[in-house]
């Protein structure tokens, strides 16, 4: 059917194999959710999840096909005033020995509360130049990581 996305609803299972069997077969821009509590989390329950599937893979094979599957890894949460926001995007930069190198990109820094009890804070760019702005230019897509960290007047008062 030559698909060009795959959007895989919250991986929750063994079928987090099957997932990471088709986001490895050369389509970008797949896309799924999974539930944890910080990045490195995330793909740390997938690994576990696919060992669920029930196939006697060593751990540093799924770790590679985990590694190549995803590039980007956002991170949401729910803050204490029930607001969900985006804590942190991350990058998926490799394997080193057995180990999923990942770095982080931008993070939200909260600064305190509102006076409607409303979190406050902002994004942080942490300086790191991604890998994948590399694949963005071969695409023709001209885009400054910098500008997540902008402030717009119209949404400064809503972060």
């Amino acid at each position: 059917m030559r698909p060009d996305r795959l959007i895989i609803g919250e991986v929750r299972g063994a079928e987090a194999f099957d997932m990471l069997q088709a986001m490895n077969t050369g389509h970008d821009g797949s896309l799924t959710t999974v539930h944890a509590n910080t990045a490195r989390d995330a793909l740390s329950r997938i690994e576990t999840m696919v060992m669920m599937a029930g196939f006697e893979l060593p751990i540093k094979a799924i770790r590679e096909q985990v590694s190549s599957a995803i590039d980007i890894v956002i991170q949401i949460s729910r803050l204490r005033d029930g607001t969900r926001k985006v804590m942190g995007i991350s990058e998926v930069v490799g394997m080193e020995g057995e180990i999923i190198t990942m770095q982080e990109i931008v993070r939200f820094q909260q600064s305190g509360l509102d006076k409607q009890g409303k979190v406050v804070g902002e994004f942080v760019f942490t300086g790191v130049q991604p890998y994948c702005m590399k694949r963005f230019e071969e695409l023709g897509i001209s885009f400054d990581i910098r500008s997540l960290t902008e402030k717009r007047p119209a949404e400064a008062a809503k972060w």
